[in-house]
């Protein structure tokens, strides 16, 4: 009997481990989209959700009859190296247009259980008219409808429209194009993870872009570390060190310590920090790697990752690892030495990344490369200086030449 219990709780641990890694992948996991993945969260909802709860002070909501779950992931750091995607080939990052139709989108749909898509344009129309802060959606212009069915198509990949009949795709031919939805509110109400509302935040338009850094904080204010009103405790300090740190290290790359404050670096040498980080990790189902410059939660399964590297899955990629090897060579280079060495490399395989085999192809596949290496924190690049951080020496010259023996063959 003790060996069942013991292959029961070793199934119950594993299973743990994995609906955590789930969620860090994308934290929204529906029935409809992944009926597995969902299954398992549902299961084990419980103790996933105080891990959460405990180390990074998210909170995760499963709703199994309306068959999705939803972890909250609170941070109050604006990363625009995980935009909205449009969902199509290239997979083009969201513009500033298609983030304002997402919204407005978002709260037109919140009125209507059902929908077309010519009713709710011309809500949309409607409410950009009536708000000087927006453009007007204008239907005419093609490149307005696609703008409008990018936004669109995202809530339907996100599961809070379904596609009764007809294609979104289809309006962007034609406004005539039939196309009928059904809402899901609640999950709709779900997708902001802010505790603020933003519209309890007065702020002129115009002041918007001067004052992002302090309205994100302000929207993301969280009060169980206390407010400016409320003088913060030695316990809301310390839960703001944990939670602060794990969330670094469960949804970055990479943990710097140069990148902490003096107090959070005190915290995970502290004792209690280093136990926690060992618990976290076998909780979790990672492995702790523990270097000088910092630390990392790695996923053996490659569960916990949306994205990997290195990966010659694309050209981008692939040519990442390339100019990895110049960039912690030299420590430090300028993007236009690294658009030389990509020229050179593609003079040398003519067939590998025809789309940049023209004039400004090197110059563009550089700039492509490098947003994959600042996104896996790999170097950092600022007035035009590339330069290498610690994790990237963690990467061998032998890698490099295979990646780009799978690179020529692309």
């Amino acid at each position: 009997m003790s060996t069942l219990n013991n292959v029961q709780a070793a199934r119950e641990r594993e299973e743990v481990a994995k609906a955590i890694r789930l969620l860090l992948a994308a934290p929204l996991v529906t029935e409809r989209a992944d009926a597995e993945a969902f299954d398992v969260v549902r299961r084990r909802h419980e103790p996933v959700a105080r891990w959460f709860d405990y180390y990074c002070g998210w909170s995760l909501r499963v709703e199994p009859r309306l068959g999705y779950a939803r972890l909250v992931k609170v941070g109050t750091r604006a990363d625009p190296t995980r935009p909205a995607r449009r969902d199509r080939s290239g997979r083009a990052p969201f513009d500033r247009r298609r983030y304002s139709l997402l919204c407005v989108i978002a709260a037109e749909l919140l009125t209507v259980p059902l929908t077309t898509i010519g009713l709710l344009a011309d809500r949309v129309v409607q409410a950009t008219a009536a708000d000087p802060a927006l453009p007007n959606l204008d239907t005419a212009a093609r490149p307005e409808r696609r703008a409008f069915a990018d936004a669109l198509t995202l809530l339907e990949r996100l599961g809070a429209v379904e596609v009764l009949d007809g294609a979104t795709e289809a309006y962007v031919d034609s406004t005539e194009a039939k196309v009928l939805y059904r809402v899901d509110a609640a999950l709709l109400m779900r997708l902001l993870a802010a505790p603020v509302g933003p519209s309890q935040v007065a702020v002129e338009p115009n002041q918007v872009p001067l004052r992002f850094e302090s309205l994100l904080t302000s929207i993301s204010a969280e009060r169980r570390y206390g407010t400016e009103a409320i003088p913060v405790s030695d316990t809301q300090r310390n839960l703001w060190f944990r939670h602060s740190v794990f969330r670094i290290l469960v949804d970055d790359p990479v943990l710097y310590f140069d990148e902490l404050t003096t107090e959070q670096r005190a915290y995970l040498a502290s004792p209690t920090g280093r136990r926690l980080l060992r618990q976290a990790a076998e909780q979790g189902g990672f492995t702790l790697e523990e270097r000088a410059d910092g630390i990392m939660f790695v996923d053996p399964d490659g569960i916990a990752t949306d994205t990997r590297f290195p990966d010659d899955s694309g050209t981008a990629k692939v040519a990442a690892l390339l100019l990895l090897d110049a960039i912690t060579a030299a420590g430090s280079t300028t993007a236009e030495r690294l658009a030389r060495a990509a020229a050179e490399a593609l003079r040398g395989h003519p067939g590998w990344a025809k789309a940049y085999q023209g004039e400004e192809g090197p110059a563009t596949l550089v700039r492509d490369a490098l947003a994959v290496l600042v996104a896996f924190d790999l170097v950092s690049h600022r007035d035009g200086l590339v330069s290498a951080k610690p994790a990237a020496y963690r990467y061998e010259l032998t890698a490099t030449k295979d990646a780009a023996k799978a690179g020529s063959e692309e």
